[in-house]
């Protein structure tokens, strides 16, 4: 899961622009790939005078904060790739609308989340790729949580 909190002026984003701002937030992660229900975007909105930068009021500045879940980053390169990757995504709607903004991501342990009861199913697993295909939690079998791909239980082989 990624959980975005987008703290922002009111009316900084008409309805349309925090539809299409998800949608967007949603197909960068469904491209990792995760299931899409993973992404929750929640916009709240900061009344004017409510936000400070440095001491100083700033009523044209956006926050975005993530919890990350369902993957972490591994490494300055990917992480730094990934940072860059949501530049671009939320771009459009900050950078060219003259807002001051910042996003920061803090990651969470995969074992510490469920969805509707259920533990998520490992990465790549049988069950995962199930949840992508229908887009929803569901209860699977311990078989399912083995990889969907071709795998080897050979000692010492790789393939």
């Amino acid at each position: 899961m990624p959980l975005w909190k987008v703290y922002h002026p009111t009316n900084a984003f008409s309805a349309e622009d925090k539809q299409e701002l998800a949608e967007r937030i949603t197909n960068v992660y469904a491209g990792v790939p995760i299931p899409k229900f993973y992404a929750v975007i929640i916009f709240e909105e900061v009344e004017k005078g409510n936000c400070f930068v440095g001491g100083v009021r700033n009523d044209k500045f956006i926050r975005f904060k993530v919890d990350q879940i369902a993957r972490t980053l591994p490494g300055p390169v990917i992480r730094e790739w990934w940072m860059r990757t949501l530049d671009e995504v939320i771009a459009p709607f900050v950078k060219e609308r003259g807002f001051d903004w910042e996003i920061s991501i803090d990651e969470t342990p995969f074992d510490l989340w469920s969805l509707q009861g259920e533990l998520p199913p490992p990465f790549e697993s049988i069950a995962e790729k199930r949840w992508v295909a229908e887009n929803k939690a569901s209860p699977y079998t311990y078989q399912e949580k083995l990889p969907a791909g071709h795998f080897l239980l050979t000692p010492g082989v790789t393939g």
